[in-house]
């Protein structure tokens, strides 16, 4: 495509070296993916800066140059006359709106569900992708469990584990389009709207499902947390609002001055949608579901009662859509499961393991409540600490499973850098002393759940909370691929 970076709109253009019009083959911002005929971004990360591997782009093929550094691109420019050095406010800015242009707008042929909050953003997401797929309005989905057509999940190598960067983003969006699909439900993370991923995207709804401590790591305070979340709602045409999460529904009702539907689990909190009567059955969830002025009886094949909210929330999503209510609740029985929220899987002797990502202290309590809920003997939880996250979090997580299993195996879930061992410690902190059920150490996931399910037994829960990033654990700067699914396969096939 020929671009012309003086005309690209609200690309906040500073100054242009050389050439302000190229022929451009791709938008990239790893320089090892540049090609002939690339625009190369530079971006900065937690740990590097984008403008420090320029020349390799360059070497690579690329033929234009956006950045932030004025003087690294003025100097690169008297090297490279013939090429395109464009100085601008913020790369990733820049980057939103260049792939916005280079996909010729195929965001605007999408419907676009964007949904945010601290827990419940991947089954939420992926309950809007098969309730639109069920209703016959084609489907995609980008999220914590990768990328998926109406078809099915596709290859793609994701650049972050939740949201991806806004060229990646525009390309999923222009693959699902030749699909053939009509939508897109996506999560989007606090940490994706401060880093201007979704810029330049106008969602037609996104859905609020609630907030606690999170990302501290990251955002370091609470409040920034917040506002990052509440960004996504000054770029939507329509909302979806829990009115149980008084973290922030307040916040957002405040913000919107456009359609929105709010949704509640208590019938008399004026909410437009209600879940209430809710039931856990053998095979799902029973609730009511109230809306304008009925009540509509639904049976689901989904387990754990928070599931409800989250199920409502996509409701909502499409009928902001256009569905008609009788349609949608007459598709509801059919909803598969989400992988890794609250999956059941059926193993020997009546065993039940349930994979679920619950990885803050609020999804944990949740999750174990509602599994105890569930008919069985012996309840086995593995809990993890994530290397790669928030330390002062880690001991909460053991306070949130305290007394509620009948055993606890703590291990770690990318470890990162750190020694496994200190990771450890790090949650037992959270224990009272001495502890309240039998404790089990597993410096490595994949040991850790092999311990749980060495101590299950008939009719036992195995319960395996936390997990994956795009199907890997990350130690050191490396990507180990692991399944959960797989080791639960291999193990009870070793046991027969």
């Amino acid at each position: 495509m020929n671009i012309q970076f003086n005309q690209i709109p609200n690309f906040s253009l500073i100054v242009c070296y050389g050439p302000e019009t190229q022929e451009i083959s791709s938008i990239v911002y790893n320089s090892q993916e540049a090609a002939e005929g690339s625009a190369f971004f530079c971006v900065s990360g937690e740990n590097t800066d984008g403008h420090l591997y320029v020349e390799e782009a360059i070497q690579r093929g690329a033929v234009a140059i956006i950045g932030s550094d004025r003087e690294a691109l003025e100097a690169y420019a008297k090297i490279h006359g013939t090429l395109t050095f464009a100085v601008v406010e913020d790369p990733r800015i820049a980057m939103a709106h260049a792939s916005i242009l280079f996909s010729d707008r195929i965001q605007d042929r999408l419907i676009k569900i964007g949904v945010t909050g601290t827990n419940g953003k991947t089954t939420t997401a992926t309950y809007v992708y098969h309730l639109f797929n069920l209703l016959g309005i084609p489907c995609g989905f980008l999220g914590t469990t990768g990328i998926w057509n109406s078809a099915g999940k596709i290859a793609y190598k994701k650049s972050t584990p939740t949201t991806p960067l806004s060229s990646d983003t525009h390309n999923i969006f222009s693959e699902l389009a030749a699909f053939g699909d009509q939508a897109a439900s996506m999560e989007v993370s606090s940490i994706a709207l401060d880093q201007k991923r979704v810029e330049g995207i106008l969602f037609d709804v996104a859905i609020h499902t609630n907030i606690s401590e999170e990302h501290m790591e990251y955002h370091k305070v609470f409040e920034h947390y917040l506002q990052c979340k509440l960004q996504l709602f000054s770029q939507a045409k329509n909302a979806v609002i829990n009115l149980d999460d008084k973290g922030m529904a307040q916040e957002i009702l405040n913000t919107v001055n456009y359609p929105a539907l709010t949704y509640s689990r208590y019938p008399d909190s004026g909410a437009d949608l209600v879940w209430a009567n809710c039931e856990s059955q053998k095979d799902g969830l029973v609730f009511d579901l109230l809306y304008d002025g009925q009540s509509y009886p639904i049976q689901v094949p989904l387990y754990g009662e928070y599931n409800a909210s989250n199920l409502t929330a996509a409701i909502g999503a499409a009928l902001l859509a256009g569905a008609p209510i009788g349609q949608v609740v007459e598709v509801l029985s059919k909803m598969p499961q989400v992988e890794g929220r609250f999956q059941v899987i059926q193993g020997p002797e009546d065993r039940k393991i349930i994979l679920d990502y619950a990885h803050t202290p609020v999804a944990l309590d949740l999750v174990l409540r509602e599994v105890k809920k569930l008919p069985h003997n012996r309840l086995i939880a593995l809990i993890a600490g994530v290397g790669i996250r928030d330390f002062a979090k880690m001991p909460k997580m053991a306070r949130a499973a305290e007394g509620k299993a009948d055993v606890l195996v703590v291990t770690v879930d990318h470890p990162g850098y750190h020694n496994p061992d200190d990771i450890i410690d790090e949650v037992l902190k959270g224990l009272s002393m001495p502890y309240k059920q039998k404790v089990i150490r597993a410096r490595f996931r994949r040991e850790g759940v092999i311990e749980a399910l060495k101590e299950s037994g008939p009719n036992d829960i195995v319960l395996l909370s936390s997990g994956n990033i795009n199907g890997a654990q990350i130690v050191e700067d490396q990507h180990i691929p692991h399944s959960d699914e797989e080791v639960i396969e291999g193990f009870f096939m070793q046991q027969n």
